[in-house]
């Protein structure tokens, strides 16, 4: 398209009143998601970019639910409400009545075209003000226009003559690769006369929106066409195998927008990444890596390979390494991984490490402290420079209540540790390996629970006869028997016989 001056429309009308039925879904067809983002918020934010005095939803399948999640999302659009009679003309009858605004452009698009961007909207706009049309619709040409509308230009190829459908074209008509993408600028003033004008008189019973066209142009105004250049981006969603595309299509876009930024993904093919996740330069994304929902990745991280963080920051220089992460904080230079879940409310430090197989959940973990290995850690707070041994565990359930464990700065907790919560260590502490620590461990001291080793002997013998492990122990014992037999005189004359047979 040609660069035109950026003009604010009036309004913004989305059109999400269709049930979706080739979806085949319990789940209204725009509230399904591609990038992270509904079909509709996708919509609602190309729409939003056009900065409009006024944004219309036009709802009507599962009305409700539909309508609570653009509160959610969208809380500044107002809800229209389509009624029984069918089409896109009654739909944006249905939307103008809510519009407070007496003339300038509305745009009407739809809430299952998630490529569309503002920017398209925007000079969409501008020409269509440009221009002093009527209507301007936003066209694309296709190799294969079969099943679409198509646009029927004057000769000097300004003017729209009309769109004609596919079933309805004659072979020459079919011929013409230039198609009606359905999205459209009016003239709100002719809108909302021609619209109060046309009928439901035609074999599918609906008021068609493209009668517009033709009143339009019956009164003597000018009916326009922009024709953009990426025709994926006024591609619709139908089905389920639409709905794959255009989320392989957008991942892809999103991908190249983040590697021309300056950050490095090896392979493309098996990194997704979400429309609001941000990620800083010289970041390096390694194969099999998930990047969902507002993740923020810092300068110079490394995440991956085999790696999915969800809502989750990630500070410079860090590194996250086949593992999974959700609502969580990650430190600059810090470690995670490999084989680790870090679950909503993990706060790693700076410098700190979460090792291999490794569980958190609602835990601050301090400046360069560790959590290297094989350990579940849940509502706790660890401090600065502290290490905690492998497979120790954080018991903060008593069947009833969560409690929290507070461990100081520079401790040493021994391996194969339990900590019952609630309970505290000092700073500067420490436990021997095998305790359950019960009670506060004051700073500096050092907090131990183990009793002496007590060898029951012949336990196998007589509890497991019969066993693998008794013929294994029997068979030792023996061994043992004949090596005790072996006195240094006995073994003294049996040298002195090897020594006469020599």
């Amino acid at each position: 398209m040609d660069t035109v001056e950026t003009i604010a429309p009036a309004a913004v009308i989305v059109l999400a009143a269709g049930a979706g039925t080739r979806m085949r879904s319990r789940t209204p067809k725009v509230l399904h998601e591609i990038g992270g983002r509904s079909l509709l918020v996708h919509a609602l934010t190309a729409a939003e970019g056009t900065s409009p005095a006024e944004l219309v939803v036009v709802l009507r399948h599962e009305r409700d639910r539909v309508a609570a999640h653009l509160a959610e999302h969208a809380s500044e659009a107002t809800v229209a409400d389509q009624d029984e009679i069918p089409g896109t003309g009654r739909a944006v009858q249905c939307g103008l009545e809510q519009v407070a605004a007496a003339d300038g452009t509305v745009l009407v698009t739809y809430g299952d075209v998630p490529l569309l961007d503002p920017a398209t909207l925007r000079e969409l706009v501008g020409a269509h003000e440009s221009a002093g049309a009527a209507v301007t619709v936003l066209t694309a040409r296709v190799e294969d226009p079969t099943g679409y509308g198509r646009i029927l230009r004057s000769e000097d190829g300004s003017e729209v003559l009309g769109i004609v459908e596919h079933k309805d074209a004659s072979d020459s008509q079919r011929s013409i690769d230039e198609i009606n993408s359905g999205i459209y600028a009016f003239d709100l003033a002719v809108l909302r006369d021609a619209l109060g004008r046309i009928g439901t008189d035609n074999a599918q019973g609906e008021m068609y929106l493209t009668d517009v066209l033709s009143v339009a142009r019956a009164d003597g105004r000018s009916v326009r066409a922009v024709v953009t250049e990426d025709v994926m981006m006024v591609e619709g969603v139908n089905d389920r195998v639409q709905l794959a595309q255009l989320g392989a299509e957008m991942n892809r876009r999103t991908l190249e927008r983040h590697m021309r930024a300056g950050v490095t993904v090896v392979d493309p093919a098996t990194t997704w990444i979400d429309a609001d996740v941000t990620i800083a330069q010289d970041a390096v994304i390694l194969p099999g890596v998930q990047l969902h929902g507002a993740t923020e990745i810092g300068e110079e991280a490394v995440i991956g390979p085999d790696t999915t963080l969800r809502d989750t920051e990630v500070g410079a220089a860090a590194e996250v390494v086949r593992s999974h992460a959700l609502l969580a904080v990650i430190g600059e230079g810090a470690s995670v991984g490999p084989f680790s879940y870090l679950r909503a409310g993990t706060d790693l430090g700076a410098t700190g490490k979460i090792g291999g197989f490794v569980e958190t959940k609602n835990v601050s973990i301090g400046e360069g402290a560790k959590v290297p290995h094989l350990s579940y850690v849940g509502d706790a707070e660890i401090g600065e420079g502290t290490n905690i041994g492998a497979a120790t565990i954080f018991a903060n359930y008593d069947g009833v209540d969560k409690h929290r464990t507070t461990v100081g700065r520079h401790v040493r907790v021994g391996s194969d540790n339990v900590l019952v919560a609630p309970v505290t260590i000092g700073d500067g502490a420490a436990t021997g390996a095998g305790t359950t620590v019960r009670k506060d461990i004051p700073p500096g001291a050092l907090g131990v629970n183990a009793v002496s080793q007590r060898n029951v002997e012949g336990w196998t013998l007589r509890r497991r006869a019969g066993t693998a492990a008794e013929v294994a122990a029997r068979a030792a014992l023996e061994a043992e028997d004949r090596s005790a037999a072996q006195t240094p005189a006995a073994t003294a004359a049996e040298e002195h016989k090897e020594h006469e047979q020599r």
